[in-house]
């Protein structure tokens, strides 16, 4: 298994300030769907990881961030392509939970899912807490200037992760580095 981890909204989606609360607000990204079925027939297992803390503020239920997830799995399915497994924090920011990024729960999650280490997988975000969750775990963080993409990468000090204008560029340079090597 080839793991590839995706934050959600601002990578694969428009993200927004109201947040997103329904299937009929989850709006993709020019190219986003195209740039999973291709990972996915590249031979990628494509997971999404995704802080929720719209659950934990009762601005959407459950059974609406299903609603937002299916929409989210048909318009992948009938682009080729497949998402392995969605992980989510319903946590909100105060809740000191394990599982809301910049802390590694969910990538735990998927690395238990896998059975294996997800040391120098590849984990697309488009915000601060997701390329640390991303280093903190040992993957490979990639940041995407889509979403807070731009105003992370002006946080950003020091090294900084690969850039890509969106998922459609992430995703050529993530296939084309594993095929590499």
């Amino acid at each position: 298994m080839r793991p590839v981890i995706l934050d959600r909204d601002g990578v694969i989606n428009r993200d927004s300030d109201a947040f997103v609360k329904n299937a009929a607000e989850w709006q993709p990204i020019e190219g986003s769907i195209a740039a999973i079925a291709k990972l996915y027939q590249h031979g990628f297992t494509v997971f999404v990881v995704t802080n929720q803390s719209g659950l934990a503020r009762g601005l959407l239920t459950v059974e609406d961030l299903d609603a937002i997830h299916a929409k989210m799995h048909a318009r992948v399915h009938a682009a080729g392509g497949s998402i392995e497994r969605i992980f989510f924090c319903p946590h909100g920011p105060d809740d000191d939970c394990d599982c809301r990024k910049p802390r590694t729960g969910l990538l735990d999650r998927v690395e238990r899912y896998c059975g294996s280490s997800l040391s120098d997988a590849p984990c697309v975000g488009d915000s601060l807490r997701d390329l640390q969750a991303a280093s903190t775990k040992g993957c490979r963080a990639l940041l995407v200037l889509t979403g807070n993409g731009k105003k992370t990468l002006q946080q950003l000090r020091g090294e900084k992760p690969p850039v890509f204008v969106d998922l459609a560029a992430a995703a050529d340079a993530i296939i084309q580095h594993m095929e590499g090597s």
